[in-house]
């Protein structure tokens, strides 16, 4: 099956980093949604005006995918260390000792990935649109039927993989369920856990990747699919 063709000519989604009030805003409430309504990792009391933000979120860049309606589809946030509050991970969970850690200038922290209830429909995706079975390994009459590939995850993950290479940032934390981790990794992302499992929003375990691993293990994975994710760099 022609990967890079099937994303090239994915048209549906557009994806952009967003700093505009306007768009934060749907970022903030699409986010509401899924942590207090859906999930009940966060209080709706909390966020009586239905929308979700924390004071990491000044510290970030948003990340967002919008369908051919306009309408917020998927957002993620990438955050950078300050010295009064940390990575958000540091708030909840501990790493190994033996942990080897990057400096904090080349790492950044990949946070509060979110998708649209509508675009997680089919039978066996989780609650990121991620099927259960691996897309590369279908029958390519079945994944052409099914929509195989997470393209919200994958195109949210290609705009950070672009911010990340043009500012330096080599490294990515991300706190994850370990089922969701498994998956990425048939996609070739190789997140190495760094921490114990904990409650943090869930079951999750703390995890790092090196970028420059990951450019490897996509590129063997599916050479497509790395030269759509590295084009227009």
């Amino acid at each position: 099956m022609d990967y890079l063709k099937l994303f090239t000519q994915q048209t549906f989604f557009n994806f952009l980093c967003v700093d505009g009030k306007p768009e934060l805003n749907e970022t903030y409430k699409l986010r509401y949604q899924v942590y207090c309504l859906e999930r009940s990792f966060l209080s709706p009391d909390e966020h009586p005006a239905g929308s979700e933000s924390d004071t990491y979120d000044a510290h970030a860049e948003h990340f967002s995918a919008y369908d051919r309606h306009g309408e917020i589809a998927g957002s993620v946030r990438l955050v950078r260390r300050s010295p009064e509050l940390g990575y958000p991970f540091q708030e909840h969970c501990p790493v190994f000792s033996d942990a080897w850690l990057p400096p904090d200038e080349a790492a950044q922290e990949i946070s509060r990935l979110v998708v649209s209830k509508q675009y997680r429909r089919r039978q066996g995706d989780n609650w990121l649109g991620i099927p259960d079975e691996n897309p590369l390994e279908l029958p390519e009459d079945i994944a052409a039927k099914r929509g195989g590939h997470p393209i919200i995850v994958l195109g949210l993950y290609r705009e950070i993989y672009r911010y990340s290479k043009r500012n330096g940032i080599r490294y990515w934390y991300a706190a994850m369920e370990r089922s969701l981790a498994r998956l990425l990794s048939r996609y070739g992302f190789d997140f190495k856990p760094i921490g114990p499992k904990i409650d943090y929003y869930g079951p999750v375990t703390i995890y790092l990747a090196s970028l420059a691993d990951l450019e490897a293990s996509v590129s063997n994975v599916s050479p497509q699919l790395y030269e759509w994710f590295t084009s227009e760099l």
